[in-house]
């Protein structure tokens, strides 16, 4: 019966546009637990994720009657069309890929639901309960084992049809369905992932130091550690680097979700607009996107950060303004450090030597103090 269920299961989630949908048993993740154990004795973590290991390698606690667990992935675009061109004058910041369209949560959460009330219907006795993202499990570990695709030395799943352009929900149930087999590791001696990071957060194959990774730093709140600020360049949220190098994604550009295609003027926006947009138009803009949940704090951060790399020498009137006026210290002294980053004008010089002046926050004098010295280094 239950194979005959799986299989109405594969063909019903085809019909609700499930790209990719694999069964795996719900027994301990075990050598997950000893990579976690590692992980946190590293402080390799972001701290995004749940704490509690034994919730993350333990279904049974998530689910005391598991047996199986139904993984599924969903594929997204990497390719744009007809996007905006940044110029001198009006240099543009980027969002990854993974933040393009709609919120990827709201999306595999509708399909997901749809999968489970099937499942409830032909199995009303039945006990599941899905996460996405956000859940105690771990998707990808989930997705190996169900065969979805592989682990990465990136630490995506790469599948053999979409690449590591996925996002990865799963159903853990009381039924207990035949498992699928894992796919082969397909990276070989490839290490191009590893050797092109911008930040060495890639350790080894496998192995992250998400405390490195551009992704995770986009979406701190703080100061941006120095020797980070370069590196960033015009990432606003998130990093594609180590999937954009991978062999496994060449070519790959899968449209299957109307709800992941990106909107060019969202996903790739002019920069010094950024500086002073509202809570509100924020919202209007990015709310839907997954992009947005740290709010608009990191992104204004970046978006500073950005346009000191371009120089823009057009946006120094409204970061004297912010270093002036915005009440959040991150933002005074981010922009602070870029006027020193972007200009010797004299003027600009007077400026930050009377905000010094008035400044009461030590950190944002820090960062006045940085802007002073670059200026009186590029004068030199």
């Amino acid at each position: 019966m239950n194979k005959a269920l799986k299989e109405d299961i594969i063909r019903y989630s085809q019909e609700i546009g499930i790209d990719s949908i694999g069964f795996a048993s719900a027994d301990p993740f075990l050598t997950l637990k000893e990579r976690l154990k590692t992980q946190q004795a590293l402080n390799y973590q972001s701290g995004f994720e749940e704490p509690d290991i034994e919730k993350r390698t333990h279904p049974e606690l998530l689910l005391p009657q598991a047996k199986s667990i139904i993984s599924i992935a969903l594929a997204y675009p990497s390719k744009m069309k007809n996007p905006p061109r940044s110029t001198k004058k009006d240099p543009r910041g980027i969002f990854a890929r993974a933040s393009w369209g709609e919120d990827y949560h709201t999306v595999l959460r509708d399909r997901l639901d749809k999968l489970q009330a099937y499942v409830l219907e032909k199995m009303p006795d039945a006990y599941v309960t899905s996460m996405v993202d956000t859940g105690e499990l771990s998707d990808r570990a989930v997705a190996e084992r169900a065969g979805i695709g592989f682990s990465g030395k990136n630490c995506a799943i790469i599948s053999p049809k979409f690449g590591s352009y996925i996002y990865l929900g799963e159903m853990i149930t009381s039924i207990p369905f035949e498992p699928d087999q894992p796919i082969e590791d397909g990276c070989g001696d490839c290490n191009i992932c590893v050797d092109a990071c911008p930040t060495d957060a890639l350790i080894q194959g496998g192995q992250l130091n998400a405390q490195r990774c551009i992704s995770f730093l986009t979406q701190t709140k703080g100061f941006l550690q120095d020797e980070f600020r370069r590196v960033i360049g015009n990432r606003l949220y998130g990093c594609d680097t180590c999937q954009t190098v991978c062999p496994k994604n060449k070519g790959v550009d899968f449209h299957t979700q109307e709800e992941f295609e990106p909107e060019p003027e969202k996903v790739k926006p002019l920069l010094k607009p950024l500086l002073d947009i509202s809570n509100r138009q924020f919202k209007e803009t990015y709310g839907a996107m997954s992009g947005s949940w740290r709010g608009k704090k990191p992104i204004q951060r970046n978006a500073i950060l950005a346009l000191a790399l371009y120089k823009d020498e057009g946006a120094v009137p409204k970061l004297m303004e912010l270093v002036k006026k915005d009440p959040r210290p991150v933002i005074r002294g981010t922009s602070a450090w870029a006027i020193g980053k972007i200009t010797t004008d004299p003027e600009a010089v007077k400026f930050l030597e009377k905000q010094l002046d008035v400044e009461e926050d030590e950190e944002v004098r820090e960062e006045i103090f940085k802007g002073l010295r670059f200026q009186r280094e590029e004068e030199a």
